[in-house]
């Protein structure tokens, strides 16, 4: 099996990304990457697309439709996959994801952290404060993926969705928390290429200028895509909308497994081997 981390960074719409995401947008630029635009599935909400990007359905097929549904995934996810295929999995990750694929409700004295999980998460790091620092989260993961190497590891931080929450996203601080991560992001992400990690940064959602997200509109839905991945062909396809279904059936091809029966086709370009 191969190494994955898939960097979800929550609330991060297509156009903040592409304006002020220096970083990422230097490695688009040298060809170092592949980059998508990706459509969200509706809902725009955060818990239904937490399940559609590890499942690879939409929210009226896996049943989690808003926020306020706190239960366990009935579905077959990439954690599944991965821990049913020997893998070790692992989830820096807002205590939303810890409901779906660990137990629920979240304890936070249980939950906080773990190293010996034995459903679908082997190791987690999970936080319920939206305001928990990016720069943290990124640092928890490295501690994993310093320790443990596991196969496949969800990184999922929330500073630019509370910026949104709070200022909307036409507002000076939503671009600035954009901004911070992608400097994280400068710090671990040649750290975790050479570690031999294949990387995938996207969002669940985007966010409009009236502080929230739920509809159809491109700030809530266009979301970016960024592949690092010898497995893809690398280039600017921004062109191409793709469906955020596909998330997890690229994640599992990545990873060298085969997605589930439910899973759309992925419809990225493969590099020729």
């Amino acid at each position: 099996m191969e190494k994955l981390i898939l960097i979800v960074l929550d609330g991060l719409n297509a156009q903040t990304a592409f304006r002020h995401m220096g970083y990422l947008e230097s490695l688009a630029e040298a060809g170092l990457c592949a980059t998508y635009r990706v459509i969200s599935e509706l809902p725009a909400m955060s818990r239904p697309l937490y399940e559609t990007i590890q499942t690879g359905l939409a929210p009226r097929e896996h049943g989690i439709t808003n926020n306020g549904i706190p239960k366990r995934s009935g579905e077959e996810n990439i954690f599944s996959i991965v821990r049913q295929a020997g893998g070790v999995t692992a989830a820096c990750a807002y205590s939303w994801v810890s409901e779906l694929y660990h137990h629920t409700p979240f304890r936070p004295s249980e939950d906080r952290f773990f190293t010996d999980g034995e459903g679908e998460i082997a190791l987690g790091s999970f936080y319920w404060n939206d305001k928990y620092p990016d720069d943290h989260l990124f640092a928890d993961a490295h501690y994993f993926i310093k320790t443990y190497a596991p196969e496949y590891l969800l990184l999922h931080p929330m500073n630019v969705d509370d910026a949104g929450h709070a200022y909307g996203s036409d507002a000076a601080e939503y671009a600035f928390a954009a901004a911070n991560v992608d400097v994280a992001l400068s710090d671990y992400l040649p750290l975790w290429r050479e570690a031999g990690y294949q990387v995938v940064v996207t969002a669940d959602h985007g966010m409009n200028p009236l502080r929230f997200h739920n509809g159809a509109s491109d700030a809530e839905r266009i979301v970016p895509l960024y592949i690092f991945s010898e497995k893809i062909l690398p280039g600017d396809f921004r062109d191409q909308q793709r469906s955020q279904r596909e998330v997890a059936p690229l994640c599992l091809y990545l990873l060298g497994l085969s997605p589930s029966k439910k899973m759309i086709p992925m419809g990225v370009a493969r590099r020729s081997m």
